[in-house]
């Protein structure tokens, strides 16, 4: 790879970015000592059925052996999981022997109801310890977790039942978000009753929030449960490098839900590696993920990728915002975290609020913060910076590959972030820019091109979409012309010194009476008006030009004039050609639980068409609003 001085000062950073590609399996397999094998593999990569691929083939090892076990041994006191809730105003530490203690009875519960290696079991919590119980216990006896986020809506959630096929289901009486108490037995007892497959039991974690209903024959409660197998040794299941971990739906899935597959020792190594390399965690400290266990970010980085690198892993259920804007600094203060993972939207969130949260909280031991889950605009970035005085660094990757394709690798050499990309490629990752009409490599500095990577994916990518070879065939590998090519749908640049810019996703590339624009440049000159606390831009249809961009805006003031404020800045910017059709002011965007903007629905709102699903919605009131400012307009 090539990289400038101005981006890679001293060179390291590509010198191992490059020998990953050169010479992939000794660089692999040295990644592979980061974790422990009950039995070692023959062969690194077996590449022979593309695009499939497989890693460390006959190889057997253990997620939850090399998450809990190995350091229960020999650090048994050393904290593994903090939970702190401000929702019910709880907080407690396990150490790793007392978190293997509450793994090994939650794995018993499930063996004693038939739940063996390759069953399926469906995780529907919210942010409570007992869910990363059930998802290490699934990991220790080689049962195929999949977790569906919390408050997922019941039609949603019996179309994952009907995929997965579950044998045994582990949800809670309720979840509480902002203080409003969701009860959780409705929505899955009505999912239960549309869906298809029958679900032989289903696990309750009874917090108290709500009156609990059982159904005799098919209901156990989880404190009663432990009690019963309490003391009893469950050993780890030796799994096979390529069997399957678990499963993950992708948010925002629309008509048969898309499951993610993923692999165990492939999964273990790159997150190892991810964790030495990437974040720079270190044994002993605390990292702080403030995403959901419902996504892939909580999957990768508040359960299995913290805990196989030795630390503390951090798990807040709550409001970034409540009791105040300061609450997270405050837990990171008290529990010297070292590397925190948010997302851009949480951070415009707090922007809003009084900047005196971020210095009254001691966070010298922080190190980093990491921010992914959608682009991070330039202006957000240089604030929480400014505002920090730490490192603020990009990510970006997705469901699919379960840990970060572009960002800045902090464990292996000091490197410059850049303030509106993610970074460079890391380890594995065969990054090019394509022309999406014609497959060429689009090599010129500043030239737009879809984000694709060349076979082979790294380790920890998806190895298909569960119980569908040909989807995932036709999905990822068949959707540019030219060479076989994985597809992220997004649209990027590069720059001369070789850091990307990701501009949105190649179906947000709207075309104005010829002109390509993507939604994301637009935003970022939008975002950067001093008037502007939030901004989405969507393209809408218009009969004259193709599409015309449409942006909504959260004004930090009245937002009187703000309309007009906005289209000038974007003519003095970007040029009339990117100036929006309509600029429409909204005290609040319509975004999911995870912080993403709905922006689908909002194009469809535009265009007068069905929303679609919107179980994941946080605030159904956003939405309204929108629909009655289009409608005004």
């Amino acid at each position: 790879m090539t990289l400038s001085a101005q981006a890679d000062p001293t060179g390291q950073y590509a010198a191992f970015y490059d020998r990953s590609l050169a010479e992939p399996e000794a660089f692999w397999a040295e990644q592979a000592g980061l974790i422990d094998w009950f039995e070692p593999w023959h062969q690194v990569f077996d590449g022979s059925q593309p695009p499939f691929a497989k890693w460390f083939v006959g190889g057997r090892t253990n997620l939850c052996h090399n998450a809990v076990d190995r350091h229960a041994a020999t650090r048994p006191d050393a904290a593994a999981l903090i939970w702190s809730s401000t929702e019910v105003d709880q907080e407690k530490t396990w150490t790793f022997a007392e978190l293997l203690r509450e793994v090994q009875a939650m794995a018993a519960v499930l063996q004693d109801q038939g739940v063996g290696e390759g069953d399926r079991v469906l995780i529907y919590c919210p942010m409570v310890p007992e869910a990363v119980f059930a998802m290490l216990a699934c990991a220790r006896i080689g049962a195929i977790h999949s977790v569906v986020f919390g408050g997922f809506a019941s039609l949603s959630l019996a179309g994952r039942i009907d995929d997965a096929q579950p044998k045994l289901i582990v949800s809670c009486d309720a979840g509480s978000r902002g203080g409003k108490v969701t009860a959780y037995q409705p929505l899955l007892e009505e999912a239960l009753r549309q869906s298809t497959h029958r679900t032989e039991r289903v696990l309750w974690i009874d917090r108290g929030l709500q009156p609990l209903q059982r159904t005799a024959g098919r209901d156990l409660v989880w404190h009663e449960e432990r009690e019963r197998v309490a003391g009893r040794a469950v050993p780890c299941a030796a799994l096979e490098s390529n069997q399957i971990s678990y499963t993950l739906y992708t948010s925002g899935t629309t008509g048969k839900p898309k499951g993610v597959q993923r692999d165990v020792g492939g999964y273990a190594v790159a997150l190892a590696m991810s964790m030495k390399h990437i974040f720079d965690g270190r044994p002993g400290e605390t990292y702080f993920s403030t995403s959901d266990i419902g996504w892939v970010v909580g999957h990768s980085y508040i359960v299995y990728g913290p805990l196989i690198a030795g630390m503390a892993t951090l798990m807040y259920e709550g409001l970034p915002v409540r009791p105040d804007a300061g609450v997270w600094w405050r837990l990171a203060a008290k529990h010297k975290v070292s590397v925190m993972f948010s997302a851009p939207t949480a951070v415009r969130v707090l922007r809003k609020a009084d900047p005196a949260y971020l210095t009254q909280s001691d966070l010298s031991g922080l190190r980093s913060l990491f921010l992914a889950g959608e682009p991070l605009d330039e202006p957000t970035a240089r604030w929480i910076r400014d505002a920090l005085g730490k490192p603020v660094i990009d990510n970006y990757w997705q469901t699919e590959t379960g840990w970060p394709i572009l960002t800045l690798a902090r464990g292996v050499a000091p490197m410059h972030e850049r303030l509106g990309s993610p970074g460079v490629p890391m380890p594995g990752y065969r990054a090019v820019l394509v022309d999406p009409e014609t497959g060429e490599p689009v090599t010129e500095p500043g030239h737009k091109g879809v984000l694709a990577m060349d076979y082979p994916l790294p380790p920890g990518c998806l190895q298909t979409v569960w119980g569908d070879d040909q989807r995932f065939v036709n999905t990822y590998w068949g959707s540019l012309p030219g060479p076989q090519r994985y597809s992220t749908f997004d649209v990027a640049t590069r720059d001369a010194d070789g850091y990307t810019f990701i501009l949105g996703r190649s179906d947000d590339v709207i075309n104005v009476a010829g002109h390509r624009l993507g939604t994301r440049e637009i935003e970022e000159c939008i975002a950067s008006h001093p008037g502007v606390a939030e901004v989405a831009v969507v393209g809408v249809a218009d009969a004259l030009k193709g599409q015309v961009p449409w942006a909504f805006v959260v004004p930090k003031g009245d937002g009187q004039g703000l309309a007009q404020g906005v289209q000038a800045h974007v003519d003095a910017q970007l040029g009339a050609v990117a100036r929006p059709a309509r600029v429409l002011v909204l005290p609040l965007l319509p975004k999911t639980r995870s912080g993403k903007l709905l922006r689908r629905a909002m194009q469809a709102v535009c265009e007068g068409r069905d929303t679609g699903d919107l179980s994941t919605i946080e605030d159904a009131s956003a939405l309204q609003g929108l629909k009655a400012v289009v409608a005004a307009a």
